[in-house]
């Protein structure tokens, strides 16, 4: 018998609570990975609460970062950062720090493994599977259940996909030299990723 959601046990309470935290956030991180913000999603930045948790710290930083933002400073900041004349100074790409290469083996194993689980680029998108921001994406659709999968997905797609250096990637842009905005995002995609790394070292 399916029980009501007021019926579920206080722990699937508590887990569905954290997936749908989890999948927030890697749903923002996608979005400010896949463009720059406008003037309407840096106001709603700027309301993200803060807190005292390691998490709560960097989301406070984010906000602060959107209420003091340009909107057409934050555009040229991101092309600077993502896209550039040629390239950007960051390449967001799993194959790029995995194995010093676009479209090579890391993005055709990510391709094997999303084959399995019919999650599918859209036609209308230019970047490979591997980009930062559709792995985020990816993640936050499994994580809510958006994306229909068996239990553990998310467990095997960022240990396999993400783990090995989107770490290493947000590192980079918090550190980037043309990131003003975009350091606060690496250093919330930082924190994020660590906490994630940790949650899932726990026994299962």
């Amino acid at each position: 018998m399916v029980r009501a959601d007021d019926e579920r046990p206080d722990g699937a309470a508590d887990l569905e609570e954290i997936d749908t935290a989890r999948a927030q956030e890697y749903a923002l991180l996608a979005t400010l990975l896949c463009h720059a913000p406008d003037r309407a999603l840096l106001s709603r930045i700027a309301r993200l609460p803060g807190d005292t948790s390691p998490l709560g710290a960097v989301h406070a930083a984010v906000a602060e970062a959107a209420r003091n933002a340009d909107a057409a400073d934050v555009a040229r900041e991101y092309f600077a950062l993502f896209v550039g004349l040629g390239r950007g100074e960051l390449l967001p790409y799993g194959s790029y720090y995995l194995s010093g290469f676009l479209h090579d083996r890391p993005l055709a194993r990510l391709r094997e493994d999303l084959a399995k689980l019919s999650v599918a680029r859209a036609a209308s998108q230019a970047e490979p599977e591997d980009h930062a921001a559709i792995l985020c994406e990816v993640m936050a659709g499994v994580v809510s259940g958006r994306f229909p999968a068996p239990p553990g997905s998310d467990r095997l797609l960022f240990e396999k996909h993400l783990a090995p250096w989107i770490g290493r990637f947000f590192s980079d842009l918090e550190r980037a030299k043309s990131a003003e905005f975009y350091r606060a995002v690496g250093a919330l995609g930082r924190a994020f990723i660590d906490i994630e790394t940790e949650a899932f070292a726990l026994p299962a």
